[in-house]
């Protein structure tokens, strides 16, 4: 069975970064919009479907929650992994997991989870679509569901499942400056994968890997 990349991804220099490609319209990330895109089934075409699988193990399906905090402009939250965690430690992601067999469907899965790892009560949640499945390279086929959060929620987040909770502004992770592109040689196979460091205060928050991958879907799904 093969492992989880060894490599530090804050170590893979940058192959190059997407400046020269257009930010959406701030328009387009106001909540009444993005609820009326998803709600016209705008056509769209993803831009990444799949890593490349370095775990060799059965598939399992899985969903996440994108919550767009209502703010004076979108935020979206994101959790920080604990490092003891199985798959993806120490990385920043979406509130999310497994399928259960008691959910009822992908939007389900999205918010028990959110509940679990972090507090978020399905109650603050409005869900106004979902983005087309990415799979990724450990074997998850995960459905990302988006959300628009009512900012007076209170979280009580898990320790065992969640390190830190924070918020990164959506134009900040929509704008395509912001998108950096790696290339990393492992195991004998080059392996390529998006970035969007973001500083928080004195923090750098790298978001990367199958978060930046989702994020650059929900960019082309605005901007087209």
């Amino acid at each position: 069975m093969a492992k989880a990349p060894s490599y530090n991804p804050l170590e893979v220099p940058v192959h190059g970064i997407d400046k020269h490609l257009p930010a959406p319209p701030a328009a387009h990330l106001e909540p009444q919009a993005l609820k009326a895109r998803f709600a016209s089934q705008h056509v769209w075409e993803p831009e990444l479907r799949k890593e490349a699988k370095f775990i060799d193990r059965a598939p399992a399906l899985a969903s996440v929650l994108i919550p767009l905090v209502k703010r004076e402009r979108l935020h979206v939250l994101l959790t920080l992994r604990p490092t003891h965690m199985n798959s993806h430690s120490g990385q920043i992601a979406f509130p999310g997991g497994k399928v259960d067999p008691e959910d009822k469907d992908a939007v389900a899965t999205a918010l028990r989870e959110a509940q679990e790892e972090v507090g978020l009560a399905p109650e603050w949640v409005d869900v106004i679509g979902t983005l087309p499945i990415y799979t990724t390279g450990s074997a998850f086929i995960v459905t990302p569901v988006v959300g628009l959060v009512e900012p007076d929620f209170v979280l009580t987040p898990n320790p065992d499942e969640v390190a830190d909770v924070f918020e990164v502004p959506l134009d900040f992770l929509m704008n395509p400056a912001n998108h950096r592109h790696h290339i990393v040689e492992w195991a004998g196979e080059q392996r390529r994968w998006l970035s969007m460091p973001y500083m928080d205060g004195t923090v750098e928050r790298f978001i990367w890997g199958a978060t930046a991958g989702m994020l650059r879907n929900f960019y082309r799904f605005v901007l087209d």
